[in-house]
């Protein structure tokens, strides 16, 4: 058996591959949230760009530190109106993300317990809608929904409805679960299909054989280790709809209190960058509560399997 080569230029390219996705987060994701951080701790000004104080260098950090307000997160505390929306996304989230469990689970076991060829064309129907704008695929939810939309005329033709009857979800908060669930269910249900699909097929033989009967093999077997890929979807999924914006905006009315509204309108519609910046940085910090605890869970789960 030949041994691995090792030497400084083994230890070099180990480095280079490790600092590569490092210097990405640094780049693309620290930078711009200090960015954000900053604005959130200014004040607001009518000027370009709406805010100040601007930090022009190191040799003004005493200065800059001096300048700092805390006074946009005390609004948001003062405010009922983003108190509202951040609990109002994280039912909207959490209720959603339910609903996507519920049905993308049935769907990739049927996807794992199919034949074997033609499992890949049942992983491409699944991703087949990443193939369309994200944007247009909502806008089809407005023709279908709305009250002179296809649902409606379907409805009228199977004679559910009257003539004169409308189907009214348009503009209310089912059309936006509609639009979500619908557009996040592959992402529930890849993660689902990658856990289910390394089960191993003898355990439920062997509890069958045993006299254990399929839903009480299905809870105490075929759940429990998928457990991983029920968390792996979750996360994908809660941690986005939390803040989205686009879904809420076209199929949802008024009453649709979102985050990602409420966070748009303050940084177009009212042009306050810090208070924008500050609803930013509160909601990136409720998201990381449920992604630490993630990684918690995973790191148990990948304890216990060892």
């Amino acid at each position: 058996m030949a041994e691995p080569v090792t030497g400084p230029h083994t230890g070099r390219a180990r480095l280079l591959i490790v600092l590569v996705p490092y210097a990405w987060l640094l780049l693309f994701f620290l930078a711009p949230f200090l960015i954000v951080v900053k604005m959130s701790l200014s004040e607001t000004a009518i000027a370009m760009p709406p805010y100040t104080p601007v930090f022009e260098g190191f040799s003004r950090i005493g200065d800059f530190l001096s300048q700092l307000s805390f006074d946009n997160f005390t609004a948001l505390t003062e405010d009922p109106l983003y108190i509202d929306s951040y609990l109002s996304s994280l039912k909207i989230a959490a209720i959603s993300t339910l609903l996507l469990l519920l049905i993308g689970y049935p769907m990739a076991l049927a996807m794992a317990r199919a034949r074997s060829d033609l499992r890949p064309a049942l992983v491409m129907m699944v991703i087949l809608p990443f193939w369309t704008s994200f944007l247009i695929r909502v806008y089809a939810w407005i023709g279908i929904l709305k009250p002179e939309g296809l649902l409606t005329l379907l409805l009228q033709h199977l004679h559910i409805l009257g003539p004169d009857q409308q189907v009214h979800i348009y503009q209310t908060p089912i059309a936006v679960y509609i639009g979500i669930v619908y557009s996040y269910l592959p992402f529930m249900v890849l993660p689902l299909y990658s856990a289910l699909e390394k089960l191993d097929g003898t355990l439920l033989e062997a509890a069958s054989d045993l006299g254990c009967p399929p839903l009480k093999a299905f809870w105490r077997i075929t759940f429990p280790l998928s457990l991983p890929g029920v968390l792996a979807g979750a996360m994908i999924c809660f941690i986005p709809i939390t803040g989205e914006f686009v879904i809420p905006d076209l199929l949802g009315g008024a009453d649709t209190l979102m985050i990602g509204k409420t966070l748009w309108t303050e940084f177009f519609g009212n042009r306050d960058w810090p208070l924008s910046s500050a609803v930013a940085v509160v909601l990136l910090i409720l998201l990381v509560v449920p992604i630490a605890l993630f990684q918690n869970m995973q790191s148990r789960v990948g304890g216990v399997e060892k």
